[in-house]
């Protein structure tokens, strides 16, 4: 990871998306950097964590694995609020969980720069839950969001986030999506910032109508912040990260009188963000056309006038964006103003599922534009076997699986899972779950089931997953008096995302047992297992699944990957 701290200003070099957002933090000369683990936000943090490890005698940033997204946007904060510059990451889920943090965030501002790095997954390539859409989250929190379309505009994005964020006070948010994230192309370098603060010398000065969220300044801060979202409007529609594409590599900004020229003289645009940028632009040029494109860099606030400005003279637009409709919709409430006779087009010629390819969009495209173009049906002439993903060969949850079914009888017995290597359980040949949530929900779930009904429950959560969000889960079950069986499958480490560390993970300079902290939620009935003595561990679920309190087995076997046999 050392190319990440080149200092060749102009030097081009390839980056992951993903690792072109960690090089724009350190041209920006970030401080304090907090992610929690999810794909395809992963390598972020992965990176960060063994620069930290490399600078470890010299360290340019502090950097943690927290134990969920609310507690990293938390520390986040807090090194915000004593002068930091700060970066937090997570996947789209983890924004989720962030959220009861960033909200009342927009309405304080930050102090110092602070950037907020989401990733979604459309086509759920490593997400269980939903195809997320966190672009209206944006709008919801009054927090500015940008989105780039390449690795190139991963690292200037960040960088403009930070100045941004700098200039008017407030977090900013960076989505990108899987196919942003995981492209890997020539990034031009920049220079790390020679002027960086290094270290943690930042200091909390008090200021409670500054951080204190409460009644009566709370309207105040409001008031503050809806303000501050009018300039960054005010600013968006000059930003160099909106503009019109004609069509010509050479020109990316041509003048206004130009664009103005072509626009009325097509009769017909595309607007769009992201990758969908991107697969119009591959469109237009397999189809032969020239269509004027309006790439917008900041989905909110919207620069409004500048959406105006380029459909008013059309007879038509199409809107190219994945999943649901939200920048078309926005398109329809301006044109009302600006064209009322516009034909606009966008879901209507793609489909609101699954990521947008650039054969789907030079299909929207080609039939807006009067052309045929069938979409390609793959056909190899021979039947392709299917195959379902799989627990790795020799992972412990292969054991765990198999004892348990030997233990019970799987017709009496209701199976929870959750997020993890061993969701996997769900598929053949396990076809273990009847019911999948979110993190921590195994035993969330399966206290409701156990209070509504007379049936057994067995619930599964790995470790990473319990320390993140299934020790409140587990702590009020037996504060309600449930009794599930919980079986933690505790293989020190975070496998699914690439085996990040967590509290309880072998070398971690303050280890937390889980054991600790099943007994401190008031649990009676533990045992730990290694599943590999499957007579031991066989007989430990028949033991504890029809007990009258909640019961926990550890089942303690590392990930093959940490520790080989």
């Amino acid at each position: 990871m050392k190319e990440l701290l080149l200092n060749k200003k102009g030097e081009k070099v390839m980056y992951l998306g993903n690792e072109a957002i960690i090089r724009g933090a350190l041209e920006s000369g970030v401080q304090f950097v907090s992610t929690y683990p999810g794909t395809p936000a992963s390598e972020i943090g992965n990176n960060f964590y063994a620069l930290s490890k490399e600078l470890r005698a010299d360290p340019k940033f502090y950097f943690e694995f927290s134990t969920n997204e609310k507690t990293a946007t938390e520390a986040a904060i807090g090194a915000d609020f004593s002068g930091l510059k700060t970066l937090v990451a997570y996947k789209n889920f983890g924004l989720n969980v962030a959220l009861d943090a960033l909200m009342p965030l927009a309405y304080t501002g930050s102090l110092a720069p602070m950037v907020v790095v989401v990733a979604d997954d459309p086509s759920c390539h490593s997400s269980a839950q939903s195809e997320e859409n966190t672009r209206p989250f944006s709008a919801l929190s009054h927090i500015p969001m940008l989105e780039p379309s390449d690795a190139q505009e991963c690292k200037d994005y960040v960088i403009e986030a930070f100045k941004i964020s700098e200039k008017f006070g407030t977090p900013v948010m960076v989505r990108v999506t899987t196919r942003v994230a995981h492209q890997r192309a020539p990034v031009v370098l920049g220079e790390l910032d020679p002027n960086r603060k290094v270290g943690l010398k930042g200091e909390f000065i008090k200021n409670k109508n500054k951080f204190v969220t409460m009644m009566p300044r709370l309207h105040g801060m409001k008031k503050e912040m809806l303000e501050r979202e009018e300039k960054l409007r005010a600013y968006f529609e000059k930003s160099a990260l909106n503009y019109v594409y004609l069509g010509s590599k050479d020109q990316k900004k041509p003048s206004p009188a130009a664009i103005a020229a072509a626009v009325k003289k097509a009769k017909i645009g595309i607007i769009t963000s992201g990758i969908s940028y991107l697969h119009a632009l591959e469109a237009l040029e397999a189809l032969k056309l020239n269509i004027p494109v309006l790439k917008l860099g900041t989905f909110y606030p919207l620069p409004e006038l500048k959406v105006k400005e380029f459909i008013k003279p059309l007879k038509k637009v199409l809107v190219l964006e994945e999943l649901e409709p939200y920048l078309e919709k926005s398109v329809q409430m301006l044109a009302k103003d600006a064209n009322c006779k516009l034909k606009i087009h966008g879901a209507d010629l793609r489909s609101q599922i699954g990521e947008m390819k650039p054969e789907t969009a030079a299909y929207a495209i080609a039939n807006f534009a009067g052309r045929k173009y069938p979409l390609p049906v793959f056909k190899p002439g021979f039947e392709i076997p299917s195959r379902l993903p799989q627990l790795c060969p020799g992972c412990p949850y292969w054991l765990a699986f198999s004892a348990v079914k030997k233990a019970v009888d799987e017709k009496e017995v209701i199976f929870g899972g959750d997020i993890g290597c061993y969701m996997l359980g769900a598929l053949p040949p396990h076809s273990l779950y009847d019911y999948m949530f979110c993190m921590g929900s195994s035993i969330g779930i399966a206290h409701g089931i156990k209070k509504a009904t007379n049936q057994k429950v067995i619930a599964f959560i790995g470790d990473g997953t319990f320390f993140h969000a299934g020790i409140e889960g587990l702590l009020n079950a037996v504060y309600n008096g449930s009794n599930p069986l919980i079986i933690i499958l505790n293989n020190q480490i975070t496998a699914m995302t690439g085996h990040q560390p967590h509290p309880d993970s072998a070398g971690v300079e303050h280890p937390v047992p889980i054991e600790k902290v099943v007994e401190a939620c008031g649990v009676k009935h533990l045992k730990i297992v290694d599943q590999g003595n499957q007579e031991e561990f066989i007989a430990a679920v028949k033991e504890m699944v029809g007990l009258p309190e909640v019961a926990v087995i550890i089942a303690r076997r590392p990930c093959k990957f940490v520790k080989k046999d």
